[in-house]
C-alpha cells in the first residue's frame, strides 16, 4: 500500500540565525575587525570582512591572527564582541520583516530559537531587546563543539526545544548558515543580505522577510518535504 504524506499545517519550530537576518550588525563586525587589525599594524579591506560573513567568531578569529593580530582566539572574539555590543547598545539595526514575523510566530504560538555563533551575551542582548522570553531557546556560539557550517547548531536547537529538526524552518542570510541548516535537516530559507547566495533545490531564497507569514514558512517547510520524497528520502 502506498504511503500518503499529509501535508504540515504549521512548523514545528522555526529556527533564526541572528546577525544578518534579524539584524544587520555586519557592518559592526567589520568596523570593529579592521580598527582591530590596524591597531596591529595590519590592513583590513571590505573584501577581507566579507569572508568571514556567516562564519564562526573562532575560525575568523584564526584568519585576523593571520592578518597581524597579536592576541589569543579568545582575546580576539571577545575584543570583538564588545565593540559590537557597544555599537548595539546605541542602536539595533533591525532587517525589515524580521520583528513581523517574530510576533505572527508568538501569536501563533510556533517555537522560536535563536542560533548564532556570536557569543551568547551578545545572542542574550539581541533577543532581549526583541522582548525578555521572546526566543524559547538562544543557541550561541559557545553553546556548541562545532560551528556553523556544521549541523550541530541547529541539531542543538531543536533537541533543546523538543522537536524533530525535520518538521523545522530554518532562516539564514549566509552560505555558511545555510549549508548548517541544510545538512541539518531542517526546511532552510536564505534571505541574503550582504553576499549573493546560491541557488539550489535544496532551500529557498527570499529576497526579504518583509510581509512573510506563518503560511508562507509552512509553504516552505511542505515544499522541503515534496523535495526529500521526490529524492528518495524519508519524512
Amino acid at each position: 500500500m502506498t504511503r500518503v504524506s499529509t501535508p504540515f499545517d504549521r512548523p514545528a519550530a522555526v529556527l533564526w540565525d541572528m546577525d544578518g537576518t534579524i539584524v544587520d550588525t555586519e557592518p559592526y563586525w567589520m568596523a570593529a575587525e579592521v580598527a582591530l587589525v590596524e591597531s596591529y599594524g595590519g590592513s583590513w579591506s571590505t573584501e577581507d570582512a566579507m569572508q568571514l560573513v556567516g562564519s564562526g567568531l573562532e575560525n575568523s578569529a584564526l584568519i585576523l591572527q593571520r592578518a597581524g593580530v597579536d592576541l589569543g582566539v579568545q582575546e580576539i572574539i571577545d575584543r570583538l564582541t564588545d565593540e559590537v555590543l557597544s555599537q548595539i547598545d546605541v542602536a539595533v539595526p533591525w532587517r525589515p520583516g524580521a520583528r513581523e514575523l517574530i510576533d505572527q510566530l508568538r501569536a501563533a504560538g510556533i517555537p522560536i530559537a535563536l542560533v548564532t555563533m556570536s557569543m551568547r551575551r551578545m545572542a542574550v542582548r539581541v533577543a532581549d531587546a526583541i522582548g525578555p522570553g521572546t526566543f524559547d531557546v538562544v543557541i550561541g556560539g559557545d553553546d556548541v563543539s562545532h560551528e556553523k557550517p556544521h549541523p550541530e547548531p541547529y541539531l542543538t536547537a531543536a533537541e533543546r526545544l523538543g522537536v524533530d529538526i525535520a518538521h523545522c524552518v530554518a532562516i539564514e542570510d549566509s552560505q555558511f548558515g545555510l549549508a548548517s541548516a541544510i545538512s541539518s535537516g531542517a526546511a532552510a530559507i536564505g534571505a541574503p543580505l550582504h553576499l549573493a547566495l546560491q541557488q539550489g533545490p535544496t532551500h529557498v531564497l527570499w529576497p526579504t522577510l518583509e510581509g512573510r507569514t506563518v503560511d508562507d514558512l509552512t509553504a516552505v517547510l511542505n515544499a522541503h518535504h515534496g523535495f526529500r520524497r521526490a529524492a528518495g528520502g524519508h519524512r
